[in-house]
Parts: structure tokens; C-alpha cells; sequence
């Protein structure tokens, strides 16, 4: 499902016109960005939390030349579905 098809759904199922549904589904989604880039947790009941978690610096391969670089440490955003969520799909 793309962005363009969940907007489609969103007007469809709440009965407004796309241009509401995208404004809906992009607030939704920058509010999700906002959150995560201040370090914060979204829980969202019966779907799942949104959390960001820290990596720490490794070492890699360049598959071309085969050298060892080190990959530096950073965040990375991380979806934990919940449980009805995880039912639903099995």
C-alpha cells in the first residue's frame, strides 16, 4: 500500500475529500518524525510504538576493495508492532 492508497482509504472510510485525507495522513506521519527526532517514544494502542534506538560504531568491509572502514554510530527509527497487530497479520 503506498502513501497515495492510504490517503485514498482515509477519504473513502471518513467520508472526506482527498484533500482532507492528505492533510490528515501527513500531519499523522509528521507528527510520528517530530516525536522521534526529540528522542521521544510514539505508542500507538493495538498498532505499536514507534521508538528510536542508538547503534554503535562498527567495523565493516568495502565489498569492492575488501578494506576495513569503521561505520560510525547513529540512530535509526524502529517500529515494534503490538499485539493485535501481530494477530491480526498471522
Amino acid at each position: 500500500m503506498t502513501k497515495a492508497d492510504l490517503i485514498n482509504q482515509v477519504a473513502k472510510s471518513a467520508g472526506i475529500t482527498k484533500k482532507a485525507a492528505t492533510v490528515a495522513v501527513n500531519t499523522f506521519i509528521d507528527s510520528i518524525v517530530k516525536a522521534l527526532k526529540k528522542g521521544k517514544r510514539v505508542p500507538i494502542a493495538g498498532f505499536g510504538t514507534f521508538s528510536v534506538r542508538k547503534t554503535k560504531k562498527r567495523k565493516g568491509r568495502n565489498p569492492r576493495t575488501g578494506e576495513t572502514i569503521e561505520i560510525p554510530a547513529k540512530k535509526r527509527p524502529v517500529f515494534r508492532p503490538g499485539k493485535m497487530l501481530r494477530d491480526a497479520v498471522r
